[in-house]
């Protein structure tokens, strides 16, 4: 046998493994670092993580990735180099949190990568018969094995559209088989470029789904990047607290057919982007409106896009919870949309013992326990949720 074969073979007998899930968005603020100890799979899952840290990425890297990020037109060139270039770039910060954490390489089983995703092409989103769904994550996971010497599991929304769905939201498995209650109706939202939500009824388990929603941070980042030289996002909201929602603009920006589109769906910034803004400015007639007063109408637009998914998906006799996590959770003016409207509070997935930081790098990791210890039983299949493992296997030699 293939001595890295055994090894996968041991590492998936294991009663503990160790596992680090990676995870980078599209606010390209560093690419986030899990060390999660699994014990079991599946509805039996138990997840420790044991630490946690954002490596920031330095602004010039960031500059290249947004060059070839949700363009038509990209280099593809660039993208070439970009391919092999960040998965090397992972392993080197890899190789530093290990170093930082007093943890050796050999102490980690598995790496979970999900790549920098630069564009997301989902059926509705192109207007080609003759293809479907699709996406593209890069980020070369042989070089991040060869360069931390661990086994690496990527590429996992690749699974989910060969299996018919549309590669995201892939956060309802770890959802499903982490944060399910058997009294309290859960929704699990996440914010990040962009929203989405695993709603988890407590007495229906068959009935969990999960959906994208629309824009969470990233027409709020991309605004700021371009009006605010030297800022990247909004933080605390400080200014579009300073200007108030306009209503015509917001009118406006919820007036695409992606928000009466039947769930689950899949959208992202190759949608809602300033030229999505732009046109919306335009058919508003607002386009005299002050940067703050944009950003103000753009924290209103990502909150009534969540509330309006909830309201249609979920009956209006039924209470649940809401527990947030992405960086959407730090923008204090859409959380208090959020809370106001629905009038109570919104609480972090810390309260269920997972940093909300952390939460999607812990998902990757999770991803690629289930792979080679799961068995797909415990994931019920349910309309755009195949039952599938995901993750391709890359070995370090």
């Amino acid at each position: 046998m293939n001595l890295n074969i055994e090894k996968l073979y041991q590492i998936a007998g294991k009663p503990v493994r160790n596992i680090i899930g990676l995870m980078s968005g599209t606010s390209f603020d560093g690419l986030d670092v899990a060390l999660c100890e699994f014990t079991g799979s599946g509805t039996n899952t138990l997840v420790k993580v044991k630490h946690f840290i954002t490596k920031e990425y330095q602004p010039e890297f960031k500059e290249e990735i947004k060059s070839v990020f949700a363009k038509r037109n990209a280099d593809l060139e660039k993208i070439t180099l970009l391919n092999a270039f960040i998965g090397t770039y992972y392993a080197r910060l890899i190789n530093e949190c290990l170093t930082e954490w007093g943890v050796s390489n050999n102490e980690v089983d598995l790496i979970a990568s999900h790549g920098q995703t630069i564009f997301h092409a989902p059926k509705h989103h192109h207007p080609s018969d003759a293809y479907g769904n699709a996406t593209l994550q890069i980020g070369d996971a042989d070089h991040l094995s060869v360069g931390t010497g661990i086994i690496t599991l990527s590429d996992f929304r690749q699974k989910h559209i060969a299996a018919g769905g549309e590669g995201a939201p892939l956060a309802v498995y770890g959802d499903y088989l982490i944060f399910s209650d058997a009294v309290e109706n859960r929704i699990m939202l996440n914010v990040g470029g962009i929203a989405n939500f695993t709603y988890l009824p407590a007495s229906r388990p068959e009935q969990f789904f999960s959906t994208d929603v629309g824009p969470g941070n990233t027409l709020m980042d991309q605004y700021v990047q371009l009006n605010f030289p030297g800022l990247y996002y909004d933080e605390d909201s400080t200014l579009a607290m300073q200007g108030s929602t306009n209503r015509p603009l917001l009118d406006a920006l919820m007036a695409h057919p992606f928000f009466e589109a039947a769930f689950p769906k899949t959208t992202g910034p190759e949608l809602f982007n300033i030229a999505y803004l732009d046109q919306a400015l335009h058919v508003s007639g607002e386009e005299h409106l002050s940067s703050y007063d944009i950003l103000a109408t753009l924290a209103s637009f990502s909150a009534k896009a969540i509330i309006h998914a909830i309201e249609v998906a979920i009956p209006a006799t039924e209470s649940f919870e809401i527990y947030i996590s992405g960086g959407g959770m730090h923008n204090p003016l859409l959380v208090s949309h959020l809370e106001n409207y629905f009038s109570k509070k919104i609480r972090s997935t810390s309260h269920l013992g997972i940093n909300p930081d952390a939460k999607e790098a812990v998902l990757f990791a999770l991803l690629a326990n289930e792979a080679v210890a799961g068995t797909n039983e415990s994931l019920r299949e349910t309309a755009g949720i195949p039952r599938v493992s995901m993750g391709k296997v890359s070995f370090p030699d």
